[in-house]
């Protein structure tokens, strides 16, 4: 069954204290289409400009992702650079150019308006309720989020969380947002605020998801190299978005914690290959026997 990604398209410049690489496909729908391609097939929502490069292009079609929903307009497309810092966990911004992205108003294929999963991009909430309102009866949506719309667009957001069925965003932005220093008491709160499901990121630290009067706690993959850390909790969201539209994609199927709980793993799995190298390069060459055997790995680091 088809997932529907909505969300950014870039071209990144990222320096580490090891590297840099300039240009490089980038963007939060891109990591998740990317990761989500193994698990079903993405309708991915975006825009770019006409000097994206071809070979971008020609990925998303190996990858099966439908592009009927994808805007090839005149101009720039979206640019963003950061440069992290020894720790591989923080990061300073260096620059964001909108460009095209920045009048990014998308009209939905009439294929893509009956789909069942969605997952809506760590973008601005007035685009994410745009294409809600264009949707007919989806079954799960998943919406992530970030610091800068809890700042700046909190009214809207606080309307997006009554319209999903699950929320994913990091430790500090539960925080933030609920008020609260306690992450137990976070996931709680953030469930009050609309969505069934809650699964707040910890990076390094692995993910906690909340649902009703359940909670599981995932690890992450213990790993010897971090290349480059950007767009992981986006491979996170499509792995796990990817993984929901696999399993229960009937119709007769719900979709219920313990399915949650080992697409968050999905996920995690996911994110943990593309740290290893730059952009989605890790994703492009991992296989279906390589996820499998790291799940079952984070499945024996589960246990006790």
């Amino acid at each position: 069954m088809s997932l529907l990604v909505l969300g950014s398209i870039a071209l990144d410049t990222i320096k580490t204290p090891f590297e840099e690489h300039a240009e490089i496909l980038g963007g939060a729908a891109s990591y998740a289409a990317v990761s989500a391609s193994f698990f079903t097939t993405p309708y991915l929502v975006g825009i770019v400009g006409d000097d994206f490069p071809k070979e971008h292009i020609a990925l998303f079609k190996e990858r099966n992702i439908d592009l009927a929903g994808l805007q090839v307009v005149p101009g720039k497309t979206f640019r963003w650079s950061g440069e992290y810092h020894y720790d591989m966990n923080n990061r300073d911004t260096r620059s964001t150019d909108l460009n095209v992205f920045e009048h990014f108003t998308p009209t939905l294929p009439e294929a893509y308006r009956k789909t069942d999963f969605v997952l809506l991009g760590n973008i601005a909430p007035d685009l994410q309720i745009h294409v809600l309102d264009q949707l007919e009866a989806p079954r799960f949506i998943v919406a992530d989020t970030m610091n800068l719309w809890i700042n700046i667009a909190r009214p809207r957001l606080m309307d997006l969380l009554g319209r999903i069925d699950m929320l994913l965003l990091n430790d500090s932005e539960a925080r933030e947002i609920t008020g609260e220093t306690s992450l137990i008491k976070a996931g709680r709160c953030l469930r009050e605020m609309g969505p069934a499901y809650v699964a707040i990121k910890k990076g390094e630290h692995g993910c906690l998801l909340f649902g009703d009067g359940e909670f599981f706690s995932c690890p992450a993959f213990p790993l010897e190299d971090i290349h480059d850390p950007t767009g992981a909790g986006d491979a996170f969201a499509g792995g796990l978005a990817g993984y929901l539209a696999k399993r229960d994609g009937s119709k007769e199927t719900k979709v219920e914690f313990k399915h949650l709980c080992q697409a968050v793993v999905y996920g995690s799995v996911m994110a943990s290959f593309s740290v290893e190298a730059f952009s989605v390069d890790r994703l492009r060459t991992v296989t279906p026997e390589q996820i499998q055997e790291r799940f079952e790995t984070f499945q024996h680091l589960s246990a006790f």
